[in-house]
């Protein structure tokens, strides 16, 4: 087994970094519609209408509209499907799972007073997956921007004796010190530097100008990206019912992340000129988190049909610790001969925690109840996803990602229908939804639109309802933030089916 060294990169040397972009923080600001598959079934247009243990999770009011004390467990089967177009390259791509996405109990207390107004009073517990990040995919085609690219934007005006390792030095002590000293920028530099990619153009330690080994023209790519993890959290909810017309709520919410993402980079060519014809570079990154957010909900009887509800999302404030790893081999052939050259550091790379603020939401809700007969709801929510921030803001490099974030983000704002009918012990459900694209230009990034179906039998005190939901979105994956940003054009479809079993207690 390889010896791994751990690499604690220091404080001082955070704007350096630049590990942390715009992408972690879209992917830690966006939630599923996960949960119950009665939830589900109506694509989580359930603002209003409570009674089921997901509805907590969009309105925390909702707990206060069961009228017994309640428990359900969810477990859904997930696939995504990715089909990817990289220049002139096409693939397809799935990856499928069973999991526990949901699970919780709601306890009620009615109050036996009949002159108190306040006629109920709730506790609950909850665990929701908000986000899935199960995918894989392979990007393949032919470019006319080389690998070569990433390594010459972070090498570029920094000393040839801060990228390169002092004679005698192992690879392993000088991309360790390398890092702790000048970051994670210089690192990369490093690499392209001894996997020979790099050339100085002098031979000094003084030297700050480097040209490239790949010599231009057509490059043979393939990129692979797989990745495992969710976000989830964890509720506490506090509700109550005024009279019969007004019902409250508060949620305290937990939030945790797990991430891991390994990317392999392939690039081949045959250019006239070249000394370096392969380049294979891998990266891998953990990435872990845990934050805190709280919900306001109130859901109102207009009429004994038509109810109104409107909650409110904070913020959620998380702190995320980042790891990564990395690996590049090359083929090299200059007029001594061909060889291989391996650049593996056996380096972990922990870098200090840093702090993400998310998007708060707003959700407005509409539903109808025909008696004992069915039900149509609706959900408008609004996100200002130019309130994302990386933290503290004083950090140089965390300020600029925040500025590109306020320049190409926007509000996005989602819709959700649903309805069910039902006939004896069955229920007939079906959903759609429709969220906006969280970039100004949703050319790159588009807007997701899913559908849902799905059925329920009510045995008395338990009830079990299965349902099938799909979305559908298009967007572009950059491959790197700098240097070769040549984007995979990927056009993913999340399917899902879910089955819960819900009981009165």
């Amino acid at each position: 087994m390889k010896k791994i060294i751990m690499l604690a990169i220091t404080a001082f040397s955070m704007p350096y970094i630049m590990a942390q972009d715009i992408s972690d923080a879209l992917r830690y600001s966006q939630d599923e519609v996960q949960g119950t598959a009665r939830f589900r079934a109506l694509s989580g247009a359930f603002g209003v209408l409570g009674g089921d243990m997901s509805a907590v999770s969009i309105n925390p009011a909702g707990s206060a509209i069961f009228s017994r004390s309640h428990a359900s467990i969810s477990l859904s089967s997930l696939n995504v499907n990715n089909n990817t177009s990289y220049f002139n390259g096409r693939s397809t791509s799935s990856d499928s799972k069973i999991d526990l996405n949901q699970g919780g109990a709601v306890f009620v207390f009615s109050n036996s007073n009949e002159n108190n107004p306040w006629r109920k009073f709730a506790l609950s517990i909850a665990y929701d997956k908000t986000a899935n990040y199960d995918n894989q995919w392979i990007a393949a085609g032919t470019s006319t921007n080389s690998i070569d690219s990433y390594f010459l934007a972070y090498a570029q005006g920094q000393r040839l004796d801060e990228i390169s390792a002092f004679p005698g030095e192992s690879i392993q002590n000088a991309y360790n010190e390398i890092g702790s000293f000048y970051g994670y920028g210089n690192q990369q530099a490093f690499l392209g530097y001894e996997s020979y990619i790099l050339e100085p153009e002098e031979n000094t330690d003084e030297n700050s100008v480097y040209t490239s080994n790949i010599a231009p023209g057509t490059f043979n790519q393939q990129y692979a990206y797989s990745a495992r993890g969710y976000n989830g959290k964890f509720s506490f909810n506090a509700a109550t019912q005024y009279q019969d017309k007004l019902y409250l709520g508060l949620n305290l919410n937990a939030h945790f992340i797990n991430y891991e993402r390994l990317t392999i980079f392939d690039e081949s060519n045959s250019n006239e000129g070249s000394i370096v014809t392969n380049v294979g570079f891998d990266n891998s990154l953990l990435t872990t988190g845990n934050g805190f957010s709280f919900q306001l909900g109130a859901i109102l009887k207009l009429t004994k049909e038509l109810r109104a509800g409107l909650s409110y999302n904070s913020p959620t404030w998380f702190t995320i610790f980042e790891e990564t790893s990395q690996f590049i081999t090359t083929q090299v052939t200059d007029s001594e001969g061909s060889f291989t050259a391996n650049v593996d550091p056996n380096i972990i790379n922990i870098f200090p925690e840093y702090r993400l603020q998310t998007p708060g939401k707003i959700t407005g809700s509409l539903a109808y109840v025909f008696g004992d007969r069915g039900l149509i709801s609706f959900d408008y929510s609004r996100k200002n996803y130019q309130n994302t921030k990386f933290k503290p803001e004083s950090d140089t490099y965390f300020a600029s990602q925040n500025a590109i974030m306020n320049d190409i983000f926007k509000i996005a704002n989602s819709y959700r229908f649903g309805g069910e009918y039902k006939y004896k012990q069955f229920s007939f459900r079906g959903g759609y939804r429709f969220e906006e694209s969280p970039y100004q230009d949703d050319s790159f990034y588009g807007d997701l639109t899913g559908y849902s179906l799905g059925i329920g039998y009510n045995f008395g005190n338990t009830r079990l309802d299965i349902t099938y939901d799909q979305a559908e979105r298009d967007y572009n994956n950059q491959l790197y933030a700098v240097g070769l940003t040549n984007a995979a054009n990927l056009n993913s479809k999340n399917s899902n089916v879910t089955l819960t079993l819900g009981f009165n207690l």
